[in-house]
């Protein structure tokens, strides 16, 4: 099996690119989406949670809630850790189980803390960052939803820097100033590059 772990920063531009990863015929694996279903009404990850944090960040609905639970992380590093230590198993074996399901198909993992988290590296064999200036990170998302730049601010700054994940890549997509068919001809060209034209 074929794995590339796909990272960048927030605005970067990754969920675009992961997308023409699967329109040219890789299998992916979003870890976030992952981490969301674990913390749904009765998600895996929920009561483990509420014995960690309290009830304060479950929602009545029995879901985690977001806004309480990023303001403790962002707050305390140590929270971010206790949360991570509840997820990052839970995560790891979901993605175990698609990962089999993938039919011998080149798997994509969608990891926005690949960097962070200093797992993924053994996990997968070859890294792709999605890459962009911080200013340009800033107005995409303030631009996508409405966040103030603080807010972006604050994500960024607990993300691993640029020269971090730059580092720890096989490749990097300079996604800055690309329309979209200029992005979709880099990506095109890497798939050709590692893994050929007739590559699924």
């Amino acid at each position: 099996m074929r794995r590339i772990g796909l990272t960048g920063g927030i605005g970067s531009g990754k969920s675009t690119v992961a997308t023409m990863l699967v329109e040219r015929g890789a299998a992916l694996i979003d870890t976030d989406a992952i981490a969301r279903s674990l913390t749904l009404p009765g998600g895996e990850a929920m009561a483990p949670i509420a014995t960690q944090f309290g009830q304060d960040v479950v929602q009545a609905d029995g879901s985690l809630n977001r806004d309480r639970m990023r303001e403790i992380v962002f707050q305390d590093a140590s929270a971010k850790r206790r949360l991570e230590a509840i997820l990052h198993p839970l995560i790891g074996t979901a993605c175990d189980r698609q990962a089999a399901q993938a039919e011998g198909r080149i798997v994509v993992f969608d990891v926005p803390l690949l960097v962070e988290s200093g797992r993924w590296r053994a996990r997968v064999d070859r890294v792709l960052v999605v890459d962009a200036t911080e200013a340009t990170q800033l107005s995409r998302v303030m631009a996508r939803s409405g966040w103030s730049s603080e807010a972006v601010q604050a994500v960024i700054a607990q993300q691993a820097n640029r020269e971090a994940r730059r580092a720890a890549a096989d490749a990097v997509i300079f996604n800055e100033g690309l329309s979209l068919a200029e992005l979709e001809a880099e990506v095109a060209a890497l798939w050709l590059e590692w893994w050929g034209a007739d590559a699924r």
